[in-house]
């Protein structure tokens, strides 16, 4: 069932008086930027929400770059008690793919994620967002002035998981005003994504046991930061995230983390499975190689 809230009205002002103000409101706010068309500004660009039982989401996307790159991201705003995934989103649930339409001469180069939550239902272990979030993405090749139209599939859930499919499209560029919310939506996006190794912050070195029940990680964490999370996507639809914490030699710090039953007929060399560690308000995100 939708349900919609209202907030109680504060102003005595008749409902046209207080249209009248917001408008006018609106117009001294632009007549500054119309008085400047020789001043480049960074524009964005959004599709209309799409909505479903367990939320909404939609589409903004940045100007072209130098390079034919177009940067956005997908937001996704799950409903109060709902959640929405992440990438692998653990023992049930629907990762996001985000694809072009059929026939465009553009492509999606990369989708990027935050830091997910491990949130527990009963006896699931679900990995995602309880919160909107916003996933950056970059274009290949994705024109300013023609539609850009972008097919999204996420999962929804609460008592159920819902999917939620839809086509989100950008107009083209008309050099309209930008609108700075969405410009600072993108950059702030980008900067929540996980960064990769660090002098001080990586991975030193990971062995599978042989019968393959169990990875062992070794890790350099930053100084006075311990370990909050573990996050290891290994094939596709596998994350693992429970394990044990030791010390080990050089003040490092040893992950293990039961594996049990990989897909039949799976084989682990030549993949590349991937990390994300967590340590106290820090992230780093890498690659599992396997020989």
């Amino acid at each position: 069932m939708l349900m919609s809230l209202s907030m109680p009205e504060r102003s005595c002002l008749p409902p046209i008086c207080r249209r009248t103000i917001t408008r006018l409101a609106r117009l001294a706010l632009l007549l500054p930027l119309c008085l400047t068309p020789f001043v480049a500004v960074a524009e964005a660009a959004s599709s209309d929400w799409a909505t479903n039982e367990g939320g909404r989401m939609r589409l903004v996307l940045l100007p072209a770059a130098a390079d034919g790159s177009r940067a956005g991201v997908l937001l996704i705003e799950p409903k109060p008690g709902w959640i929405t995934y992440w990438k692998e989103p653990g023992e049930v649930g629907i990762p996001p793919s985000i694809a072009p339409a059929p026939g465009a001469d553009y492509s999606v180069r990369r989708v990027d994620f935050p830091v997910p939550k491990l949130l527990s239902g009963g006896e699931l272990q679900d990995v995602g967002y309880d919160h909107p979030v916003a996933l950056p993405i970059v274009l290949d090749t994705a024109p300013d002035d023609r539609p850009v139209a972008l097919s999204a599939f996420v999962g929804v859930c609460q008592n159920i998981c819902i999917p939620f499919q839809a086509d989100l499209v950008v107009a083209p560029d008309r050099q309209v005003v930008s609108d700075p919310a969405e410009v600072a939506l993108v950059k702030k996006a980008q900067g929540l994504v996980p960064p990769g190794p660090s002098a001080d912050f990586r991975v030193t070195g990971h062995r599978m046991q042989p019968d393959a029940k169990s990875l062992e990680v070794s890790l350099r964490l930053p100084a006075d930061a311990p370990l909050s999370q573990v996050f290891i996507s290994g094939p596709s639809g596998h994350v693992y995230v429970d394990g044990i914490t030791t010390a080990a030699a050089d003040g490092e710090t040893l992950f293990t983390v039961p594996i049990g039953k990989l897909p039949e007929g799976y084989t682990l060399a030549g993949k590349r499975w991937g990390i994300l560690v967590v340590a106290s308000d820090r992230a780093m995100e890498t690659a599992l190689a396997f020989d």
